[in-house]
């Protein structure tokens, strides 16, 4: 549930890139940030609650281990947003996070490594330690003037979104769908090229060059995969997953943005209008689904079944290890 706190803060984030065009008052994007903030630290302390034990647990889980770095990746924009009233407090704010980010990030890789993974395994979650750490960590190392430290942490998102995406996207063509649960997720693949533009001119990049233009055609591709993949998604109920939608389109929206500012098509004034308010309804449908769901008790049981079918069994013996995972395996294919 962080995803709900990351999907505000990339409203917000889009709110302040439509503000170039438009001149939006900047207390719309803060108060958004303030929303965003008051949820996270909720949701947060709800899960410190759980216990260490169950942090633990999730760390090993290979579904839910990536999402361990969404609170982090939040706080950097968070801290970024804060910068602009307190400098020196969000810029260190923006280096810590980043470093736990970098470092949970480095843990997860390393353990996806050693394990014998199964191919249904891989989702497009596991974009967000490396990928979604890095390019989130350039566009904020740059808000806070911290360049190089940005120009770093942009090739880090950069490589890591060209080595996982290849990975990921032959796990999504070559193997079965992912279960209903997780298939929301499929909307991440639009974020690593939304993130990386917006992190290009953030860098100051030379604006509109060859570089700008060749994220912006991969960028248009997947949004074009991601109309493709409206029939589908509109078969889902609706889940926690939901939330994936949220911070992926609304850095394509802020993505979008940027491009009409510094190019200023004909109608520029127009497509800023239908691009923020266009994800403004999303999100607030998506909040608004969300309460009802809470409120009716229909929202976390059922999402967290559906993960949990997915999820390889833990063997009770040692030796037993390499059985159990290549049974759960076996399981989930057969409930395709």
């Amino acid at each position: 549930m962080s995803s709900v706190a990351l999907g505000l803060a990339g409203l917000a984030t889009a709110w302040h890139a439509a503000g170039a065009k438009l001149g939006t008052p900047a207390a719309v994007p803060y108060a958004i940030d303030i929303l965003a903030a008051v949820v996270l630290v909720t949701l947060v302390g709800l899960y410190a609650a759980q216990g260490l034990r169950q942090v633990v647990a999730d760390v090993r889980d290979p579904v839910q281990a990536p999402y361990m770095v969404v609170p982090f990746i939040t706080a950097m924009m968070l801290a970024a947003a804060l910068a602009s009233q307190s400098f020196a407090a969000g810029r260190a704010l923006v280096v810590i996070f980043l470093a736990v980010t970098i470092a949970v990030g480095g843990w997860l890789t390393g353990q996806w490594i050693s394990r014998d993974a199964d191919e249904p395994l891989v989702y497009p979650g596991y974009y967000l330690p490396t990928v979604a750490g890095g390019l989130v960590g350039a566009i904020t190392l740059a808000q806070v003037h911290l360049h190089a430290l940005a120009e770093v942490s942009f090739g880090l998102g950069v490589a890591s979104w060209l080595l996982l995406g290849s990975v990921v996207l032959n796990r999504m063509i070559t193997a079965r769908r992912l279960p209903a649960a997780l298939r929301p997720t499929m909307a991440i693949e639009l974020a690593p090229p939304a993130l990386a533009g917006v992190g290009w001119f953030a860098l100051g990049g030379g604006g509109t060059n060859v570089i700008a233009y060749a994220i912006a055609g991969y960028a248009v591709l997947m949004a074009l995969v991601q109309i493709r993949l409206i029939p589908l998604y509109f078969r889902l109920r609706f889940a926690p997953g939901f939330w994936a939608f949220t911070f992926s389109y609304a850095i394509a929206i802020t993505y979008a943005l940027e491009w009409i500012t510094r190019t200023n098509p004909s109608g520029a004034t127009g497509y800023a209008i239908a691009a923020i308010t266009a994800i403004t309804l999303l999100i607030a449908a998506i909040a608004a689904r969300t309460a009802v769901a809470a409120s009716r008790g229909q929202f976390l049981p059922a999402a967290a079944d559906a993960v949990d079918n997915w999820r390889t069994p833990v063997p009770r013996e040692p030796q037993d290890a390499q059985r159990g995972q290549d049974r759960g395996t076996a399981e989930w294919i057969e409930r395709r």
